[in-house]
């Protein structure tokens, strides 16, 4: 029995959702992770420069951004297009003007923009106490450390949110991302020290 297109359609939708969810994981821990990397390193080397600091690291969040979705969307368009294509001759019919051919077309766009709007926000999120010390405020500890704190934070969500899709224990879960972020902090450090 042949599903109707609507049923087609939905379950389209929902493949597309699976999809864009492991691409804002994956794509926005490389975001955090990238700017856990910057921020160490530029916590390690001294820096003071915030307007430095924030241009380079609003750079790389830029360029993951333009990565995720350019990367994401051509993959994404090009599979798409497979499947219409496969399921035509299946069906014998022309489904570019149906819903799914719609959706075949519309959903690259939905998968590439979560891809490269995941490690954008997540930067932005995490350059935050950057943004506010230079603006003025004050923090206890240096913006550098604040947003480093608010990074490994991020990263441990990340494993908190991945245990749940998976229906694993959270926090063992949240903790594998976290030590990932902190070996990571560690060899910068490590490594600062023979430049």
């Amino acid at each position: 029995m042949i599903l109707n297109n609507q049923k087609i359609v939905v379950v389209h939708v929902l493949r597309a959702w699976n999809i864009a969810r492991r691409y804002m994981v994956t794509n926005g821990f490389d975001g955090a992770l990238t700017m856990l990397g910057m921020l160490t390193g530029f916590y390690a080397s001294g820096m003071t420069d915030l307007y430095v600091a924030i241009t380079a690291c609003l750079g790389a969040a830029t360029a993951l951004f333009i990565s995720g979705v350019s990367s994401a969307y051509l993959s994404e368009k090009a599979e798409r297009e497979q499947e219409l294509r496969e399921l035509e001759q299946a069906l014998v019919v022309d489904l570019r003007d149906s819903d799914y051919g719609q959706a075949s077309r519309y959903l690259p766009i939905f998968v590439a923009l979560v891809n490269g709007l995941s490690p954008l926000l997540l930067s932005l999120f995490i350059l935050s106490p950057l943004y506010l010390a230079k603006l003025g405020y004050s923090f206890l500890f240096s913006p550098f450390i604040n947003a480093i704190i608010l990074g490994l934070i991020c990263i441990f969500l990340f494993g908190v949110f991945l245990g749940k899709i998976g229906n694993t224990f959270w926090l063992w879960s949240g903790l594998r991302t976290l030590i990932i972020a902190i070996a990571t902090v560690a060899i910068i450090l490590f490594l600062e020290r023979f430049i």
